[in-house]
């Protein structure tokens, strides 16, 4: 029996430090059955306190706020919870104490450093493997928090700033109608240049740190992902149904941002498609498209091409990126914007909100 306390102490510590290891050091997003289970429970947890609060996506929203600094906190006790189990395991193994007195030893040499202890008169190397591992595991959570808040920053601040071109909750054709409306389409081009930036940086900090995932904006109509979905519909249109006229830029923020969602893909284990069919299906119907266009049409954009030859091509550049969005979006709770899929509650999508025209009428002098 001593030995299988050993071995199931090694393999307890070993677990808790790989799931240290994988989601604080290791700058490649790898994948923790930890912090994932974590993950899940609090999520199912926060959903089910969000009906008490009341239905649809606010009560949501105002429950999944608390995902974040939960995960945070989650993590740190999930693993000194577990290094208390594998240095109890392992000193009752190796050094002859009960149950209680192994207990008492791991974890007055984790969390005091050992100074609460008195059942032994010598320590072990277990006992200073044991008060350097908690302080370290709470040094590299510390030291973990300027890099999700500095990645958080730079993606609300774009975010925020498309509030103004695609309304909240962003939506593509929004995007697109607005610049013709108010005269500003010569600054779309800048737009596509900066959240193709934005979206590399969105891949490479969601993929390497997923949890970034659970940071919600600070309003509540607001998503990073639906505004990214916002992006690559508006450069898809323009190409679509403009595509003599489309700025360059549009080939390049699409490319951008379905290879950072594929990239956040892999690493939350997000099945999809990595060479699609440009004619394979897409849960987004015709008619949206021809309303969409209809609507963008009206506000003084030219089209070059009809709606039904320009639907091929939409739909060749939305198969990349839809699938991964609308499960993304589901998982995340996000604001259920037009043309975002499918969430866990019931709810009806939210258009975006567009400012009265308070323009002064011409009057006679």
């Amino acid at each position: 029996m001593t030995l299988i306390y050993i071995l199931a102490g090694v393999l307890v510590l070993l677990i808790t430090v790989a799931s240290i290891l994988r989601t604080l050091v290791v700058p490649r997003g790898l994948y923790s059955l930890l912090v994932h289970r974590l993950w899940s429970f609090l999520r199912t947890t926060l959903r089910r306190l969000a009906v008490l609060l009341g239905d649809g996506y606010r009560a949501h929203d105002r429950a999944q706020t608390w995902l974040a600094p939960l995960m945070l906190v989650g993590m740190l006790g999930t693993w000194l919870i577990g290094m208390l189990c594998a240095y109890t395991l392992l000193l009752h193994g190796t050094s002859g104490l009960d149950w209680g007195a192994s207990f008492r030893e791991a974890g007055s040499s984790l969390f005091t450093l050992g100074f609460a202890s008195s059942d032994r008169l010598r320590l072990s190397a277990l006992d200073f493997l044991a008060a350097a591992s908690g302080p370290l595991t709470i040094a590299l959570l510390i030291g973990y928090l300027p890099t999700l808040y500095g990645s958080y920053n730079r993606r609300e601040v774009e975010v925020t700033l498309l509030e103004s071109r695609a309304g909240e909750p962003a939506w593509g054709p929004e995007l697109l109608a607005r610049q013709w409306l108010v005269d500003t389409e010569t600054a779309l081009p800048q737009l596509y240049r900066d959240w193709e930036r934005l979206a590399a940086d969105i891949g490479e900090g969601h993929s390497n740190y997923p949890m970034l995932l659970s940071f919600r904006s600070p309003r509540h109509n607001r998503s990073w992902l639906i505004a990214l979905l916002a992006v690559l519909d508006a450069a898809a249109i323009q190409l679509a149904i403009s595509p003599s006229s489309a700025p360059p830029e549009a080939r390049l923020v699409l490319r951008a941002g379905f290879t950072a969602l594929r990239d956040i893909a892999q690493t939350v284990h997000i099945d999809f498609d990595a060479d699609p069919e440009p004619d394979a299906p897409i849960l987004l119907e015709f008619k949206e498209f021809d309303a969409a266009v209809a609507m963008i049409v009206a506000s003084g954009y030219v089209q070059e091409r009809e709606v039904a030859d320009a639907w091929p091509h939409f739909r060749g550049w939305r198969v990349n990126y839809e699938s991964i969005v609308y499960e993304l979006a589901r998982r995340l709770d996000a604001v259920p914007a037009l043309w975002s899929g499918p969430r866990d509650f019931p709810f009806t999508p939210i258009p975006p909100s567009r400012p009265a025209d308070r323009r002064p009428r011409s009057t006679a002098v």
